[in-house]
C-alpha cells in the first residue's frame, strides 16, 4: 500500500508542478527548469567523475600496476615510468571493456556507444525516450571502459547521463516537445560544462552541436542557466581550477605566427576528417565481425592494451599527456611518439568505443588534435625560432582546429579549450586556424556526430509544420476523440489483452487509481509480456515515455508529439493528467481542414465585391456528375476546396462534382451570382471555359 501511496502523491505533485509552469512566464518556466537540469547535470558529474577516478585507481593502478598522468586540475601526478606488470595490460583493459559491454547488452542496449551522439538523436527524435536505467547503466558501463584504459572521453557519457535526467523530467512535468527537446539540449551542454570546467563553452556546445550548419537558438538562455548551476555544483566537490591550469603567458604580438596557426589548421581539418572516417570505418568492421556484440569490446580493449605496451599515451582520456604536452616536458616524449599518436589515438578510440564500448569521442579530438600543435612545434621550433619557445598556443590551437571542425561546432569549442586552458588571448588567432578546418570539413559534409541534422528546417516536426501553419489556430479538444478504452494500472496481462482486443484498437492510456496518466501500453507489448508465462500484470510493459499532449494545447503542439510517438496515437490531458481523450494522425487532418474552412469563410466575411463563398451543389444542378475541368465554370471564379460530407477534397481538373457538394470559391460577385445559378439548377450557366 505504501509504494502505490507514495507513487499516487509524487503523480498529483508532478500534475501541480506541470500546472504551474503551464501558466508560467518564459523567464520563470526556464529559471526553475535550468536550476533543476543544471543541479542534476552537476550531480551526475559527480558521480561519475568518483567512479571513474575508482576504475582507473583498481584497474590500471592496482590490477596493471601503471598509473596514467593526470591534469593540473586533477592533481597533476605525472605517469609511472614503466609497466610494471605489462602482460596484464591487454587482460585488464580487455576485461574492463567486457564487464562495460555485458552491463550494457544486458540492461540498457541505449547506453552503448559515445552517448553524445543517442542524446542529440534524442533531441531531434524522442526527447522523453532516454530511460532513466540507461543513465545508471551508462555512470558504471563508461567507468569501466575508460577507467581501465580503454581510449574514451567523459563528456559523452556526462552528456548523456545529463540529458536522461533531462528527459525524466520532460516525462514527470509533461513538457511539450518543443519545451522538451530544449531540456533535453540543456542536458548536454550543463552536463559538458561541468566536467570540464568550461560553464559558457557547455552552453553555447548545446546550441551549435545540434545541426551541422545551425544553431537552436532557443536553448541559449535555458544552457547559461543549467551549465553555470553544474559547473558550479561540480567545482564545490571537485574545484574550480582549470583543467589543464592557468596557461596564460603567451600573449598574440606577431603576426608571423598567423602561418603557424593556418599550417595547423588545415592539418586539423585534415586529421578530423580522417578521424571521423577513421572510427566509423573501425566500427563497420566491428559490425561484421560474426561473433556476440558483448565479446567484441573486449577484442578491441584487448588490442588497446597491446598497442598501449608501446605507445601508453593511449590509455584512458589522455589529457595528462595533453597537460604534458603543454610544457616543455613535451621534449622529454620521442619525437615519434608525438608524430604517431595522433593516429594510434583514432586507432584506439575506434577499437574501444567503434567496438561497442561506451565512452566518449570529444576527449580523444582533443588529444589529437593537441599533438597535431604539439607535432608542428616539434618539427620547427629547431629551424624556426620565431616560433617562440613554447609549445603551448600551438598545442592549445590545436585542440580547437581539429575537434572543434569535425564536430561542427567551432565556437563551443573553441571556448570550452580556452576555459580548460585558462587562455583567452589566443581566440584571436585560433579562429584562422578553426576557420580553415572547418572550411575543409565542411566542404565534404562529414561530421563525427552523425545524429546531427543540416539544419533546423530538417527537423521532423519542423518538416511537418512549416506547410500547414492553420494548425496553430485549431485547438486539439475541438479535433481529439473520446478515449475508447483506459486501462489501470496493476490490470493483469490477460484482462487488459481482452479488453483491447474487444474495442479493437492497437494500444491504450494507463492510469493510476486516482485516475491520472501513467503511459501507454500496446497489444504487442502485452503479447510479449504474455509470452513470458506466469501472472504478470501490465506494469511492465507500459511505456512511462509515451508521449501526451494538453487539451488546451493547439493542433501544432499534438502533431510535433506524434512525431515522437512510436504509436499512430497520444492521450489527450487535462491539467491533472486525467486522460480525457486521444488524437491521431486522421484527426489532426481532419481538424486541419475545419481550420482551413474557417480560415476561408473568414476572409469570405471580410471581403467585398471579390471574396469566397461556399456554394452548394443542388441534385438538380448540370454540375453533379460532373469533372470540374469541363463544367464550364465562369472565367472570374476559382475552385479552392470541396467540402463532401466529413471530407475536404482539395480540386483539380478532374475532381467530378457530387450532389450536396459544398464548393468554395473565390471570384467577383457577377461570376459568383452566375455560378450559384448554376449550381442551384436555376440557369444553364454562362459563360463556356473548357477547364
Amino acid at each position: 500500500m505504501g509504494p502505490i501511496s507514495d507513487r499516487t502523491s509524487w503523480r498529483a505533485a508532478m500534475a501541480r508542478a506541470s500546472r504551474w509552469l503551464t501558466g508560467a512566464s518564459y523567464l520563470q518556466k526556464w529559471l526553475v527548469l535550468g536550476i533543476l537540469i543544471g543541479a542534476m547535470a552537476g550531480a551526475g558529474a559527480i558521480v561519475f567523475y568518483e567512479a571513474l577516478l575508482a576504475a582507473t585507481h583498481l584497474f590500471l593502478g592496482v590490477l596493471a600496476g601503471y598509473h596514467v598522468p593526470t591534469p593540473i586540475g586533477e592533481g597533476g601526478h605525472a605517469a609511472s615510468a614503466s609497466f610494471s606488470r605489462p602482460w596484464a595490460l591487454p587482460l585488464v583493459v580487455g576485461s574492463g571493456a567486457l564487464l562495460g559491454a555485458l552491463l550494457v547488452f544486458r540492461f540498457a542496449p541505449d547506453a552503448e556507444g559515445h552517448g553524445t551522439d543517442a542524446a542529440i538523436s534524442a533531441v531531434h527524435h524522442n526527447p522523453r525516450g532516454i530511460r532513466f536505467r540507461t543513465v545508471i547503466v551508462k555512470i558504471v558501463a563508461s567507468a569501466l571502459t575508460i577507467g581501465s584504459g580503454g581510449s574514451g572521453g567523459r563528456e559523452g557519457p556526462t552528456g548523456q547521463i545529463s540529458a536522461g535526467f533531462a528527459s525524466l523530467l520532460a516525462r514527470e512535468l509533461d513538457l511539450s516537445p518543443a519545451d522538451a527537446r530544449t531540456a533535453v539540449a540543456t542536458g548536454i551542454g550543463s552536463g559538458i560544462g561541468a566536467i570540464f570546467g568550461a560553464p559558457l563553452g557547455g552552453a553555447v556546445l548545446a546550441t551549435e552541436i545540434l545541426y551541422r550548419d545551425d544553431f537552436d537558438v532557443e536553448a541559449l538562455l535555458p544552457c547559461f542557466i543549467a551549465s553555470i548551476v553544474g559547473y558550479v555544483i561540480f567545482g564545490a566537490a571537485v574545484g574550480f581550477t582549470p583543467l589543464f591550469g592557468f596557461n596564460d603567458s603567451y600573449h598574440f604580438s606577431d603576426p608571423s605566427h598567423l602561418l603557424w596557426f593556418a599550417l595547423i589548421g588545415v592539418l586539423g581539418g585534415f586529421v578530423g576528417l580522417l578521424y571521423a572516417k577513421g572510427f566509423y570505418c573501425i566500427a563497420a568492421v566491428f559490425t561484421r565481425i560474426p561473433l556476440p556484440r558483448w565479446l567484441k569490446p573486449a577484442i578491441g580493449g584487448v588490442l588497446v592494451g597491446s598497442i598501449a605496451l608501446a605507445i601508453p599515451e593511449v590509455l584512458g582520456t589522455g589529457y595528462g599527456w595533453i597537460q604534458q604536452s603543454l610544457g616543455h616536458q613535451l621534449l622529454s616524449l620521442p619525437l615519434w611518439v608525438v608524430l604517431v599518436l595522433p593516429f594510434a589515438r583514432i586507432v584506439a578510440t575506434g577499437l574501444s568505443i567503434g567496438s561497442g564500448g561506451s565512452g566518449g569521442i570529444f576527449g580523444p579530438g582533443m588529444v589529437i588534435g593537441a599533438f597535431i600543435g604539439a607535432a608542428i612545434w616539434r618539427l620547427f621550433d629547431p629551424i624556426a625560432p620565431s616560433m617562440g619557445h613554447s609549445p603551448t598556443p600551438y598545442v592549445i590551437v590545436g585542440m580547437m582546429c581539429c575537434f572543434g571542425s569535425i564536430s561542427r561546432a567551432p565556437l563551443a569549442v573553441m571556448l570550452m579549450v580556452a576555459e580548460m586552458t585558462g587562455n583567452l588571448s589566443l581566440l584571436a588567432p585560433a579562429m584562422v586556424a578553426v576557420g580553415l578546418a572547418w572550411f575543409i570539413v565542411r566542404r565534404g559534409d562529414d561530421t563525427i556526430y552523425r545524429s546531427q541534422l543540416k539544419n533546423r528546417a530538417d527537423a521532423p516536426a519542423q518538416r511537418l509544420l512549416v506547410g500547414m501553419p492553420l494548425l496553430a489556430n485549431v485547438p486539439v479538444s475541438q479535433a481529439m476523440a473520446p478515449p475508447r478504452l483506459v486501462v489501470k494500472a496493476g490490470t493483469s496481462v490477460p484482462a487488459a489483452r481482452r479488453q483491447i482486443e474487444k474495442v479493437g484498437v492497437p494500444g491504450v492510456p494507463v492510469v493510476d487509481d486516482e485516475g491520472r496518466f501513467e503511459g501507454a501500453v500496446s497489444l504487442d507489448a502485452l503479447h510479449q509480456l504474455g509470452e513470458q508465462g506466469g501472472t504478470q500484470i501490465i506494469d511492465g510493459a507500459v511505456d512511462a515515455s509515451a508521449p501526451t499532449v494538453s487539451g488546451s494545447a493547439h493542433l501544432d503542439v499534438a502533431l510535433d508529439a506524434l512525431t515522437t510517438a512510436s504509436q499512430h496515437w497520444i492521450p489527450v490531458l487535462d491539467n491533472d493528467r486525467a486522460v480525457i481523450g486521444t488524437i491521431s494522425m486522421s484527426d489532426i487532418v481532419r481538424g486541419y481542414r475545419l481550420g482551413l474552412l474557417a480560415s476561408l469563410r473568414q476572409l469570405d466575411g471580410t471581403a467585398d465585391a471579390a471574396g469566397t463563398h461556399d456554394i452548394e451543389i443542388a441534385a438538380r444542378s448540370s454540375l453533379v456528375n460532373m469533372p470540374l475541368r469541363r463544367a464550364s465554370l465562369p472565367d472570374g471564379v476559382i475552385v479552392t476546396s470541396i467540402q463532401r460530407s466529413r471530407d475536404l477534397v482539395i480540386p483539380d481538373g478532374n475532381t467530378v462534382l457530387q450532389s450536396g457538394d459544398r464548393v468554395v470559391v473565390i471570384g467577383g460577385s457577377e461570376d459568383i451570382d452566375a455560378l450559384k445559378a448554376m449550381a442551384t439548377g436555376s440557369s444553364p450557366g454562362s459563360t463556356q471555359n473548357d477547364r
